[in-house]
This record gives structure tokens, C-alpha cells and sequence, in this order.
């Protein structure tokens, strides 16, 4: 119990570690690609160098730039098309024609409550936090194919490297407009399976399962809390009467650049939770670096099994005036660049950042 704990809290960080419930030993490990690196926000299990050209026995103190250059595009693309791409596609059942298995047939009378299988299902403990992260990076992982698309041109090969041959080559060619089309392909599927659960805990709740049950008491409780929390105005409130659903309005604390502001926050919640974590989506848009463009914001609760710490970390997150530099909060390009930059370019921040406060109410 003590191991799998400890590897809950690692997990938090760029490295995240998982045990198997039924078997402890049975560890797994997985790296999230470093921020501006030709891996950056993939999804590896081993480490990495920014110049991974230097990695190959031998050739560690090569000069030779158009080599490492060509390497690094290949490694680029690759990166993309399979640690972050391909991994996504299977996970949602995409076929590599662009088909999507359709999401089962949800019915009162056959939809059973969430048993243990007859068969046990492969040992993935990082689909969800992939899936996740890949939200978090989608505006990253879209720019990143724009701009090394300007580099090459659409279909042509890989450079083969002087230490590739006899069954190890990276052969292939560079498609970004493909890559493009399937990352926003990933993307709609993610939203279609967060829809698929807000009906899924419809269908719990026709069949007073205990699982909907011991939602709905979950979310009394926390909304009452935030009810009586002075430090906080927080309303609370389910959609559609749906316990898998809350929809929650935050108004911007007094005397800082969210004052005055009201924003809309819709959190979905699996029937599986906390194997899967909850989905979260600012309804109202807001330029702030720990939110993204498509309004899904960064956040780490302290607590991944309680719904509680959840929207506790939310609020902590927008409202962090002096946080520590974090890579993995990189999730909105524009907005972090401000944030971080000069003194004048963290005023711009400030004012943009205002200016979506004051259409919150508009």
C-alpha cells in the first residue's frame, strides 16, 4: 500500500510511475517529453537529449550540424506520428483509415453496474494521464507540426543517418498535413468520449446505481462546503440534475485582475473516477498561461481521488499570481510567453488577462 502510494505522488511530476493493483511488482514508468526539446510533451518510457543525435555510441562529439539537423527533424516527426499520435489513436479505437469504433449502446436494461470483467484488461495505467496531457498540449503539438512543416518538404524521405543500417533504420516520410488532420481528429474524439460519460452516469442515475448514488452525496457535500467558504465564492451546481456533471461558477476574488469576473467551468466526471480523472473546461473564455486556448485548464490536486481537492487546485491555479517556473504548465503558447517574459511583456499579460475578465460579464 505504501509503494503504490509513493508512485502516485511521483506520478505528478514529468515522470509519472504506476504499480499493478494485483501485483505490486509489476511497475511501469513513463516520461513526458521535455518542453522545447524535438520530444517535447510525448509520451516515452526511456530519457532523452535535447540533441539526440549525440546519444549514438560514437558519434557524441560530432560536428557535423546538417546531420544532427536532419536527425532532429526526423526525431521530431516520429515523435509526433507515434509517442503522441498513434498512442492516442489506439486508445480511443481510431483505425488508421480515420474510422472510430462507436462508443456502446447505452440501455437501462442492459447497462449493468461497473463489475470486474471476466477478463482482465491489459495493464495500462498512463491511457488516462495521456489523454489528459494530450488536451493540456493540443495547441503545442498543432504548432510544433506547423512550424516544422515550413522546414521540410510534404513527403520527402528521411534522411538515412551514417549509424543506421543492418535492421535498424528509421525509414519514412515527412507528413505534417497528415499528422495535422489526425491530431484534430484525436481531439474531437476526446470531447465525443467526455459527452459519452455524461451519458453514462444519465443512465446510472435512471438505475439508482450506488455509484450515481454515492456521487450525488459527493457532490452535496462539496458544494456545501464551497457555500461557506468566505475565502471563495464559488457556486456549485449539477447539469441536467446529472451527479457526473458539475457546472460551477467561479467569481473573480476582489482587489486582482480577476475582480469583477464571472466564468462558467463545466466538470465531467467518468463513472469510472479516479482511474480516470475528471474533465474539466472553462465554458467562459479567459487569456490566462494555465489555461489553454480551448479552455482546458492545468491544475494538480493534491488529492486525485477526491472530487474536493479537484476544484480546490482549479481555483488555485487562476488564481497563483507568483507561481514557480513549471514547464508542464505551458499549456497556452501566447499567454505563457507573457507571463514569463520581460517586465513589459508580463504588463501585456496583465492588461490581456483583464480585458477577459471584463467580457466574462459582457
Amino acid at each position: 500500500m505504501r509503494f503504490a502510494n509513493e508512485t502516485r505522488l511521483i506520478s505528478r511530476q514529468a515522470l509519472a510511475v504506476a504499480c499493478h493493483d494485483v501485483d505490486v511488482r509489476d511497475v511501469r514508468a513513463m516520461i513526458v517529453g521535455p518542453a522545447e526539446t524535438p520530444y517535447q510533451f510525448g509520451f516515452f518510457e526511456s530519457l532523452m537529449s535535447p540533441n539526440p543525435y549525440e546519444n549514438e555510441p560514437g558519434f557524441e562529439n560530432s560536428d557535423d550540424v546538417r546531420m544532427q539537423a536532419d536527425y532532429v527533424a526526423k526525431i521530431r516527426h516520429e515523435t509526433l506520428r507515434i509517442a503522441v499520435i498513434q498512442r492516442l489513436e489506439e486508445f480511443l479505437n481510431i483505425h488508421p483509415d480515420g474510422t472510430v469504433e462507436s462508443f456502446p449502446e447505452l440501455e437501462i436494461e442492459t447497462h449493468n453496474e461497473y463489475d470486474e470483467p471476466d477478463i482482465e484488461p491489459p495493464f495500462q495505467p498512463f491511457k488516462d494521464l495521456c489523454k489528459r496531457r494530450f488536451l493540456w498540449y493540443y495547441e503545442s503539438y498543432l504548432l510544433a507540426v506547423d512550424k516544422a512543416a515550413k522546414d521540410v518538404r510534404e513527403n520527402d524521405s528521411f534522411t538515412i543517418m551514417p549509424f543506421e543500417g543492418g535492421g535498424n533504420t528509421m525509414n519514412g516520410k515527412f507528413n505534417y498535413a497528415q499528422l495535422h488532420r489526425r491530431l484534430q481528429l484525436i481531439h474531437s474524439v476526446l470531447h465525443l468520449e467526455t459527452d459519452y460519460w455524461a451519458k453514462e452516469g444519465l443512465v446510472l442515475v435512471k438505475k439508482e446505481s450506488s455509484v450515481a448514488a454515492g456521487l450525488q452525496l459527493l457532490f452535496d457535500q462539496v458544494s456545501e462546503s464551497f457555500r461557506k467558504n468566505d475565502m471563495v465564492t464559488m457556486d456549485i451546481d449539477l447539469d441536467n440534475k446529472n451527479p457526473f456533471v458539475w457546472i460551477m461558477t467561479y467569481f473573480g476574488r476582489p482587489m486582482t485582475n480577476l475582480d469583477g469576473g464571472v466564468f462558467r467551468i463545466k466538470m465531467t466526471i467518468s463513472p469510472r473516477f479516479p482511474d480516470e480523472q475528471p474533465r474539466v473546461v472553462f465554458e467562459t473564455p479567459i487569456f490566462h498561461h494555465r489555461i489553454s486556448k480551448t479552455g482546458i485548464p492545468c491544475y494538480f490536486p493534491k488529492k486525485a481521488d477526491d472530487l474536493k481537492s479537484h476544484v480546490e487546485a482549479i481555483v488555485e491555479a487562476i488564481e497563483d499570481t507568483d507561481p514557480p517556473y513549471d514547464p508542464r504548465t505551458l499549456v497556452n503558447i501566447e499567454a505563457s510567453k507573457l507571463f514569463w517574459g520581460s517586465t513589459d511583456e508580463k504588463k501585456q499579460y496583465n492588461r490581456q488577462l483583464r480585458r477577459s475578465v471584463q467580457r466574462s460579464t459582457e
